[in-house]
């Protein structure tokens, strides 16, 4: 029997979304013609005028997996994307090509839900391929018109654990401010940054860890204040060292402000949470917060959380958080894509820490009251 792979052993994928015309094959043919010293395998899921193919691949129906001379693999996917993630293993295995890493290209219209649950779902992919973050590509010019028009555009930055906002230069800084504001009242957790593809680091989208389930759980600054203009005095750090890791959050200009004055809410003194459950523009996917400074009853709490994703799983596109459950010594940390959640046990609370959850939702149409009521109704007596 083969031992399992250890975390750092299993080769990290990441999930490269975005608005087309935003720039993602501009950074794949990078990618895969640079001289940039990563054997990565890229894995392109879209044709049409904007496919690699037409310029890199052979065009060969036969071959779908093809080595550059610059180390890197393209692999174009006609159908399934888990027998193309098996199939890259066992070549792999084999000798056959090398790599140390995967990109998978979405289409520009894609949703990243499914690609993401075959990471959960299917155990050989599982066992050996860590997804390591999802990474959309925003066009600074069109994405505000893009977000309007298209459904599956908000489904993209609701996922992402990193958004790049390209053509800044083309736009000025009042109609960057103003998309930028709207991605955050989407996906208040995913650190924004502008990029120009003809020399962006790559460090910028892999190794995020975003999927790694004792991530730091940041919040971008401008979502907690939206609606507490005196919410800025107030910081609380309590949660950002879990394990000691590094957590890739370089270059975003908005660390380690977390805010904890949000009190006097409808639900009472020890819960906090802000509704962004409708941003402006009419925007269907939306986050909000839960926080309490009282423990979980952990069988209320698990018995509850298995009824929301019943019914919830489907408009749920991400949800993350630091768990205070009642008789555990330690925090338990949170995570779920749609209906997969999961949970592990993190970092023993301090002697002097205060103890307090924390639980982002990020999700279609959620109903913020319906899982305010259930969570505080799951707090112990």
């Amino acid at each position: 029997m083969n031992q399992p792979l250890r975390l750092e052993q299993m080769v990290p994928v990441t999930v490269l979304t975005g608005f087309l015309g935003a720039g993602k094959t501009t950074l794949l043919k990078r990618i895969l013609t640079e001289h940039h010293g990563r054997r990565i395998a890229v894995i392109e899921n879209e044709f049409g005028p904007e496919s690699i193919d037409n310029d890199l691949l052979v065009q060969d129906s036969e071959e779908q997996i093809v080595e550059l001379n610059n180390g890197c693999v393209c692999c174009t996917v006609r159908g399934d994307l888990l027998r193309a993630l098996i199939d890259l293993k066992q070549r792999l295995d084999s000798g056959a090509i090398q790599f140390e890493r995967v990109i998978i290209e979405t289409t520009g219209l894609a949703n990243p839900g499914p690609v993401c649950q075959t990471f959960f779902m299917d155990d050989e992919v599982a066992g050996y391929y860590r997804l390591d973050a999802v990474v959309t590509i925003v066009d600074a010019k069109h994405g505000m018109e893009t977000l309007d028009r298209q459904p599956e555009a908000q489904k993209q930055i609701g996922f992402a654990d990193r958004i790049l906002v390209s053509k800044k230069d083309l736009v000025n800084q009042a109609d960057y401010d103003a998309l930028r504001h709207r991605l955050v009242r989407i996906n208040p957790r995913a650190p924004i940054e502008p990029v120009n593809f003809g020399d962006t680091d790559l460090n910028k989208i892999l190794d995020i860890s975003g999927f790694n389930i004792d991530s730091i759980l940041e919040l971008d600054p401008e979502f907690l204040s939206d609606n507490h203009p005196d919410a800025a005095h107030d910081h609380d750090h309590h949660d950002h060292d879990h394990h000691g890791h590094d957590h890739h959050d370089h270059g975003h200009e908005h660390h380690h402000h977390d805010h904890d004055d949000d009190e006097g809410h409808e639900c009472g003194p020890n819960c906090h949470h802000h509704d962004h459950a409708h941003p402006a523009h009419g925007d269907e996917i939306g986050a909000f917060i839960f926080r309490s400074d009282k423990p979980f009853d952990p069988g209320l709490l698990e018995e509850f959380l298995g009824g929301v994703l019943e019914v919830y799983g489907p408009d749920l596109l991400r949800y993350k958080g630091i768990l205070y459950l009642k008789g555990v010594n330690r925090r338990m940390l949170f995570q779920g894509v749609h209906m997969l959640m999961g949970a592990e046990p993190g970092k023993p609370w301090g002697a002097q820490e205060k103890k307090s959850t924390k639980l982002v939702f990020i999700g279609r149409k959620l109903p913020k009251e319906i899982f305010t009521q259930g969570l505080e109704q799951c707090l112990a007596k």
